[in-house]
């Protein structure tokens, strides 16, 4: 059973990689620590204080402080031992480059995240 799951995980790592969003660059001169915190305080206030169905059934793990220099944010299932996330959204470098993957981008709530992953990330604090 569980070499079937890892091939269906590679399989879907590789769908994937294919289809992952790669939000615009924020602005030049942005660390990634910077934008990924504005973007943890977007998905927090937009997607989870506002009880928005559309996320109801995730909470957010951010994982900020990185010493890979790598912050991101993890969704993961609401009340469920499975600990692996069913989104994952990132920044590296400065400029900050993001990147959102996971299996909720290939489900239909993908290009609401990926718009609100980069009006965050440009600055804009709003929700959809």
């Amino acid at each position: 059973m569980r070499q079937i799951y890892t091939l269906a995980c590679l399989a879907s790592l590789a769908t994937l990689a294919s289809c992952a969003s790669t939000p615009s660059a924020p602005p030049a001169g942005r660390s990634a620590e910077e934008v990924m915190h504005r973007v943890m305080k977007g998905a927090s206030s937009c997607w989870f204080k506002s009880a928005d169905p559309a996320f109801k059934a995730y909470k957010m793990d951010a994982e900020l402080t990185s010493f890979s220099g790598q912050p991101r944010i993890l969704l993961v299932r609401k009340g469920s031992n499975d600990i692996r996330p069913l989104l994952v959204v990132m920044a590296t470098g400065t400029p900050a480059k993001m990147q959102a993957f996971g299996p909720l981008m290939n489900e239909p709530v993908s290009g609401r995240i990926a718009t609100d992953v980069k009006r965050w990330a440009g600055g804009n604090p709003g929700c959809s």
